[in-house]
């Protein structure tokens, strides 16, 4: 009679143990979610905008690229592809066997802590202001939809994006790769690299600029253990560049 109580787990189980994704599987992984993000808020957009245009006769190619200039569209993408895009990254932390708040170090942070990362911030933002060169004076903001589109503008740029951005680079790709070969200080210097070129809304000494955000917020993430303390920081500038823009039509 065979043993009733093998003293071999099933193959489902080992499969199962904890684990942090390696760099291959981190970056593997953050490529899927770059995709999802992309696909989702562009179908999102156009999804959108013919719902809100559309009729009889939908748009022509040049109305809707014209339609699509308008920010509150961004807004309206990035809220629609947040949660998709987050929960790809929670599909890859519960297939590592891992708490997901755990896993993107979602820990409140100290008062303290609090007030140190806001003083980074805040050197970052006069320091860009003293560098970065004045920019030329720019037409009116177009966001399109008046109030209703500048306050669905406001949830994407200040809130939707501060929180994907932060759960994907310094909570998903800074934990694995911080794990890896290339150690923390290497996470630190890929991920801001990759956090600058990701906005490629700005010029060079723009992506640059973000670069140094980056910087300082994985180091903020990496002393003190927490995420949140990163998603709040990145709102409140994302905030404060908000209401420094403009005007918005």
């Amino acid at each position: 009679m065979s043993d009733l109580h093998d003293s071999n787990p099933p193959a489902s189980t080992a499969a199962r143990v904890p684990k942090t994704w390696d760099f291959i599987e981190t970056t593997f992984v953050a490529l899927i979610v770059y995709a999802v993000f992309t696909l989702v808020s562009g179908l999102a957009v156009g999804v959108a905008i013919l719902a809100a245009h559309g009729g009889p006769q939908d748009p022509t190619p040049a109305q809707y690229r014209e339609l699509a200039m308008q920010w509150r569209w961004s807004g309206v993408g990035l809220i629609i592809a947040c949660p998709f895009t987050i929960a790809v990254v929670w599909m890859a932390v519960r297939m590592a066997g891992r708490d997901f708040a755990e896993y993107l170090a979602l820990n409140w942070p100290s008062r303290k802590e609090m007030l140190i990362a806001f003083a980074i911030a805040a050197a970052w933002i006069v320091s860009g202001s003293a560098l970065l060169p004045e920019p030329p004076a720019s037409p009116p903001i177009v966001v399109g939809g008046a109030a209703g589109g500048l306050f669905v503008l406001l949830l994407g740029a200040c809130l939707a994006a501060p929180i994907m951005e932060e759960f994907v680079f310094r909570g998903f790709m800074f934990r694995g790769w911080s794990e890896s070969f290339l150690g923390p200080v290497g996470a630190i210097v890929l991920t801001s690299t990759l956090f600058g070129m990701y906005h490629t809304q700005y010029d060079w000494l723009g992506r640059f600029w973000i670069f140094l955000f980056g910087l300082a917020m994985c180091i903020i993430r990496w002393r003190s253990n927490s995420t949140w303390l990163t998603v709040v920081v990145h709102s409140a500038v994302n905030i404060f560049i908000f209401f420094l823009s403009g005007p918005y039509v």
